[in-house]
């Protein structure tokens, strides 16, 4: 079941940081309920960045088109749960979970700035109007819920987790360079070698240790 509005006024993204949503842009939860351990759902996040990164693609590819042809834009996949468009941030996602009689209650919730970026977040944002892709919030979401369907279905509640990850790797932002992770705790300081098998980062440090976040 999708929930969906082109205007948020209290929505939150990691960390309990305000996540706003001016008129025009898309913010998008979709619950499912499904026989899966949280550890499991929480890989469900990486199909949600192929789902977007394909509508992503579709829109900017008609609104290219429709500009006469002009060069759509490429985007990338920010471990954990962004996309970005170059270096900026387009889209936050995040999960959240409860469990219920049927299972897991999984709710996925996609923020997407099509007509305005926040100005001082940790991450630069973006929109896709200062790209020059001219799209609204409904063809979006026409081209996500169409992706959801396709990547949900690979994902398989966990089980094409391995293809998933295969996909998620050729789109990914910043692989193989330089990261920092602050745990909270200490600073870990290598390169962006992978995810494994459970979709955590893993950092090669100096020392040749793989270390998994």
């Amino acid at each position: 079941m999708w929930f969906v509005t082109t205007e948020q006024t209290a929505g939150r993204g990691r960390r309990q940081r305000a996540w706003i949503a001016p008129r025009g842009n898309l913010a998008s939860s979709v619950l499912e309920v499904m026989n899966v351990t949280p550890a499991v759902a929480a890989t469900l996040g990486f199909a949600a960045g192929l789902s977007v990164e394909a509508a992503l693609r579709t829109v900017s590819v008609e609104a290219a088109v429709r500009a006469g042809g002009a060069d759509p834009f490429r985007f990338g996949l920010k471990w954990p749960n962004d996309v970005l468009a170059g270096r900026h941030k387009l889209t936050g996602i995040l999960l959240e979970a409860e469990s219920v009689s049927g299972g897991l209650a999984v709710v996925v919730g996609i923020g997407t700035n099509i007509v305005g970026a926040p100005e001082g977040t940790p991450t630069p944002a973006t929109s896709l109007h200062a790209l020059g892709v001219q799209v609204s919030a409904e063809d979006l979401f026409r081209a996500l819920s169409d992706a959801w369907v396709e990547y949900r279905g690979i994902w398989d509640d966990g089980r094409g987790f391995g293809e998933v990850r295969k996909l998620w790797l050729e789109r990914a932002a910043g692989l193989g360079e330089p990261v920092a992770i602050n745990t909270g705790a200490i600073t870990i300081e290598g390169i962006f070698d992978t995810i494994d098998e459970a979709g955590c980062m893993i950092v090669r440090t100096g020392e040749g240790k793989r270390i998994p976040i």
